[in-house]
């Protein structure tokens, strides 16, 4: 069986920008996404809270699934990124 690979679809260019900026060096920095933020930022909160990788609908932290995918995502962001 093949795996399915998602393309990059705005929402999901979304999810991926929202996880990038959390700082990896700090298990206490988190995000609060406000009533009046980007409403593309706000969808992509839910959407990662309901994949569990955020601890709240509106920010919060990283779940420990959610530390793993941040952390793959920096790595392959530095590397693209030529850092």
């Amino acid at each position: 069986m093949q795996t399915v690979i998602p393309r990059l679809t705005p929402d999901f260019v979304a999810e991926l920008n929202f996880l990038a900026h959390y700082d990896l060096d700090t298990m206490q920095e988190g995000f609060k996404v406000h009533k009046d933020a980007d409403p593309e930022v706000i969808a992509s909160a839910q959407r990662l809270f309901d994949k569990k990788l955020i601890t709240l609908p509106d920010g919060g932290y990283l779940t420990a699934l959610g530390r793993e995918v941040a952390e793959q995502l920096q790595s392959v962001l530095t590397i693209i990124g030529g850092k």
